[in-house]
């Protein structure tokens, strides 16, 4: 236990030392790195961004010549050059703000997605599961042809439905536990590389 906690620690302290708002931050800069989800000059989609850890990696992968889009129903302070809003993924007008910001089609949408925890398990694991189909939905419509996702899952009974789901949608799936996630938890993450179109 000691040496989770203090590995847990080394994170927290490392975001607050290098300017990060969460220790998930070093969850996507670990998986950018092997399998380069963003690169320069990408548009980027950030669903479920509260407090900004992911959003203000993004930004820095995609560059000047990038841009970010952050969605959260809780309010997230701002990030310079980085467009926040206070939305619902499930409310379908979402998609023209996207729309409006970007002008067009993206290069990738990533999803950190948690539901409000009551504790009850089964409850918690399928209402976040359900937020990876609501992403999903969005992704649909806004990720551009051999474009790439990533989609936070609770491990558990619907998580190997929802990856069967979106396999058929990418060239290529995998799954993987970064260093910077605990080891007791449950979280899991989807890597969706080469977009297939609808």
């Amino acid at each position: 236990m000691k040496l989770i906690d203090a590995r847990r620690d080394l994170y927290r302290r490392l975001a607050h030392k290098e300017g990060y708002r969460s220790r998930a931050a070093y969850k996507l800069k670990e998986l950018n790195t092997s399998y380069r989800i963003i690169g320069p000059g990408f548009f980027v989609l950030d669903l479920g961004c509260s407090p900004g850890g992911w959003t203000q990696v993004a930004k820095e992968l995609a560059g000047n010549k990038g841009q970010v889009m952050g969605i959260d129903k809780s309010f997230v302070e701002e990030i310079a050059d980085v467009h926040i809003i206070r939305g619902d993924i499930e409310d379908e007008s979402i998609v023209e703000q996207i729309f409006e910001y970007f002008g067009g089609k993206i290069n990738a949408v990533i999803c950190d997605l948690s539901p409000t925890v009551t504790g009850m398990w089964d409850v918690d694991h399928s209402r976040q599961i359900s937020l990876n189909y609501a992403a999903s939905k969005i992704v649909d419509q806004v990720l551009a042809k051999k474009g790439n996702a990533l989609f936070k899952v609770f491990d558990g009974q619907y998580s190997i439905e929802f990856r069967d789901y979106i396999r058929k949608k990418f060239a290529k799936v995998q799954l993987r536990k970064p260093q910077a996630s605990r080891k007791s938890s449950s979280e899991l993450y989807y890597i969706c590389l080469g977009y297939l179109g609808n």
